[in-house]
């Protein structure tokens, strides 16, 4: 199996160098999803730009996170469901939707039941998921800019399940609270 450096700043490439720095100091440490993608310069600053453009957007905290944890579960994705089950916990969200996301099932509120259904729907048909979808989407009360921000959620997390997938990234050390844990065997959000 080939191994992937978990770069520090030092260590980077020179054009990661200055992305993982600023990473570092916004989280308070260097995530090791971030020190593998420093690998690449423009992998790092592309996950990092479209992560710090989805919370710019017009999806709630806790939108976003549901939008995040569908494609985490949908791609089987360890690191980013227990580390996005975090966030989604900081970003207020309540647990028993917390649960269901993880579980593969949508949440009992019907607005986020409606935005995690069209993420997977989306996801599932890789962008074709046809207008009805769309229409559903929109009728529950979400915007067409919405839509669009729900296609950025999905690529920024395909960088990042996937670059997990391929590289074994290492869990974070806050990764071992048992709340947290969760295997890809875990049920993917099952279709209507």
């Amino acid at each position: 199996m080939t191994r992937f450096d978990l770069h520090t700043v030092e260590t980077a490439p020179e054009g990661a160098k200055a992305q993982l720095a600023a990473v570092t100091k916004a989280w308070g440490f260097t995530p090791k999803l971030h020190a593998i993608l420093a690998e690449s310069p423009a992998a790092l600053i592309g996950y990092d730009t479209l992560f710090g453009l989805v919370a710019q957007s017009t999806l709630t905290p806790v939108e976003s996170q549901v939008a995040y944890q569908v494609v985490n579960v949908f791609h089987g994705c360890e690191y980013c469901t227990m580390g996005h089950t975090y966030l989604s916990r900081a970003a207020g969200m309540d647990e028993a939707t917390v649960a269901a996301l993880r579980a593969g099932e949508l949440p009992s509120d019907p607005r986020l039941a409606a935005l995690a259904r069209f993420t997977r729907e989306v996801v599932e048909a890789r962008g074709h998921a046809g207008d009805a979808a769309v229409d559903a989407f929109l009728a529950a009360g979400f915007t067409r800019a919405n839509v669009l921000e729900v296609v950025t959620v999905i690529a920024t997390k395909t960088i990042s399940n996937y670059t997990n997938h391929l590289t074994h990234t290492p869990k974070e050390g806050f990764m071992s609270d048992p709340s947290l844990a969760w295997t890809a065997d875990a049920t993917r959000i099952a279709a209507e």
